[in-house]
């Protein structure tokens, strides 16, 4: 990358560009921040009660970053996930200006996966069509729950009626690529209700299924009310044995657990995560979103207004920005990997980072291996079975001093 691209002020260390290393970017993220309705839980940069006209200065907006980005000769992109907030609360022909923008700008490889998120009640045979048109082969629909009490619970806009529907109408567009997100630990579910949830997002025959826990992000409307004692979160061991009950009945109707949180029938993974779990390289447009190039790393910043005149001065919206020294960028590499099936791959890191992890961890590794924690072999570690429910807590032993 040999172009000098212009800044807003940053905090930390001044972002150069021109700096950046030789980098093939695989993916491209775009942070569509629009929201019908705030979830309490949600952590994701998102705003409400937006106007036609301000969701289309926003494409004219994303379009004018990607401008400045395309002066660097970035593309073609192995990925392109479109994530928010709600994307598909952009209107149709907002999102094909978009679409069209974003290809014209950088291109899509041959076989791109292309990712857009929808929420179950704001999409129909017409919309998906309109996605598939533009290029669009896979979605993912925000389903969390079969049940209306715990749908109420985590504020979600939708019906469990409506996730099938969304399903049908994918499919009679031609989408064959679907996932559906789901929730546990919800506050009031049980194990009884949790495998309902799952065997539901079973017999909907999608190739991919998100299971994550519920987490209490501490500048969340859910966690403000937790502390305040109007409810209690769902007991470690429930959430444990949740866990381990998804991958039981999921790997039994021959789901893969490729991370600890995904599942997916065999050569449908997510391979825009897995990029992310790998270290690899992404470019990230919008506010909020952060990118990734060779242990450089930066985030644009999380305010609409403040995004739209960095962009609209032509500077690149940019205002946290740092440079992973190698045993750094080798932790996190390991922190990453680790949260996959196939776990860290020692050659990989030393290849990207310079880093041997089995030399520079050797003491974590052999008190993890020591504790049934993670399995060890000549090419590298993974978690074990007992390992999974704290992979957190093992993450940290890596990154600490880093």
């Amino acid at each position: 990358m040999s172009v000098s691209l212009p800044l807003a002020t940053t905090t930390g260390r001044q972002f150069d560009a021109a700096a950046l290393p030789p980098v093939r970017f695989n993916s491209l993220y775009v942070h569509v921040p629009f929201c019908g309705h705030k979830c309490h839980y949600c952590d994701f940069y998102s705003i409400t009660r937006q106007s036609a006209e301000r969701m289309a200065r926003f494409v004219d907006l994303i379009l004018a970053e990607a401008d400045l980005w395309h002066r660097a000769a970035i593309g073609p992109f192995q990925t392109l996930f479109f994530g928010g907030g709600t994307p598909s609360l952009l209107p149709p022909s907002d999102m094909v200006r978009l679409i069209n923008g974003l290809t014209e700008r950088f291109g899509l490889a041959t076989g791109c996966e292309f990712t857009v998120e929808c929420n179950p009640s704001r999409v129909n045979r017409e919309y998906f069509e309109m996605l598939v048109k533009c290029g669009v082969n896979r979605v993912s629909l925000g389903m969390q729950s079969s049940h209306k009490s715990e749908l109420g619970f985590l504020e979600r806009d939708h019906n469990p009626s409506e996730v099938p529907d969304a399903v049908l109408a994918a499919r009679q567009a031609g989408l064959r690529r679907i996932n559906v997100d789901l929730i546990y630990a919800i506050p009031g579910q049980t194990m009884q209700s949790w495998e309902k949830s799952l065997s539901d997002a079973v017999d909907l025959g999608v190739d991919h299924i998100s299971a994550y826990g519920l987490t209490y992000e501490s500048n969340t409307a859910l966690a403000v009310r937790k502390r305040l004692g109007e409810f209690s979160a769902a007991p470690e061991d429930l959430e444990v044995a949740m866990m381990r009950r998804a991958r039981e009945l999921l790997e039994g109707a021959g789901y893969l657990a490729y991370e600890i949180s995904n599942f997916s029938r065999p050569g449908e993974t997510c391979r825009h995560n897995l990029n992310y779990w790998h270290g690899g390289s992404y470019l990230a447009l919008g506010p909020s979103g952060a990118s990734h190039a060779a242990g450089h790393r930066w985030k644009n910043r999380p305010h609409l207004g403040e995004w739209e005149r960095a962009v609209e001065t032509g500077q690149l919206p940019i205002f946290e920005y740092e440079h992973l020294l190698p045993a750094a960028r080798g932790a996190e590499m390991v922190y990453l990997m680790l949260r996959t099936s196939a776990g860290v791959n020692a050659e990989h890191v030393r290849r990207e980072t310079t880093v041997d992890p089995l030399t520079a961890f050797a003491r974590q590794i052999d008190f993890l291996d020591r504790q049934g924690l993670i399995q060890v072999s000549d090419s590298g570690f993974t978690l074990t079975a007992k390992g999974l429910p704290v992979a957190d807590a093992i993450a940290a032993e890596f990154l600490a001093g880093h």
